[in-house]
């Protein structure tokens, strides 16, 4: 563990985080400001107002080009990052702890769950978190349903399946379903 760098920029940069780590307290403060920002996040009733109370959880500006539908669900929400002319339909969730970067143009469908979060295997360690990021390129679509799993980098223009569990790495103009996600076709 690299002591000169803060807890949200290992997290970023992926791997371990102890359970016992003494800046977790710093994360749980997030969690919470996140948890209690959520219900009006929720309880939008135009897509302005849900750019406007989701830009606050991300801590960053949504462009007006992008479009969100709630429900929509995040744990931590600062480690999010999205692009211009995104939409992302109802019911995503987005376990944001490692980073999750979504590029431009990107279609998401209902109940998409995208995870940066794990634990280790062995027992004694299981209650630490184990980050890896997840990058979503231009152009992508995403169907109903689809799981992507942490350290995943989706290529762009490529299409995940409904109810795909994608595992690894989708090459560039490529279609993928199952679970785990195979490779169907190319583009």
């Amino acid at each position: 563990m690299n002591s000169q760098k803060s807890l949200f920029e290992r997290m970023l940069s992926g791997g371990v985080i102890p359970a016992d780590d003494p800046q977790l307290p710093d994360m749980w403060e997030k969690v919470n400001r996140t948890l209690k920002l959520n219900p009006a996040l929720n309880n939008s009733t135009d897509t302005a107002q849900i750019r406007e109370r989701l830009s606050e959880i991300i801590g960053k500006q949504i462009d007006s080009s992008t479009t969100v539908f709630v429900p929509f669900h995040t744990n931590f929400g600062q480690h999010i990052q999205l692009g211009k002319n995104v939409f992302i339909n109802h019911g995503c969730t987005f376990l944001d702890l490692g980073g999750i970067m979504i590029e431009d143009d990107v279609l998401i469908g209902p109940q998409v769950c995208i995870v940066t979060e794990n634990h280790p295997i062995d027992p004694t360690k299981r209650k630490s978190l184990d980050l890896k990021s997840v990058t979503i390129k231009r152009n992508v679509w995403i169907g109903a349903n689809a799981t992507i799993l942490p350290g995943v980098t989706i290529g762009e223009n490529s299409i995940v399946a409904a109810g795909a569990v994608v595992t690894k790495d989708v090459a560039p103009n490529t279609i993928v379903g199952g679970v785990p996600a195979k490779e169907l076709k190319n583009i």
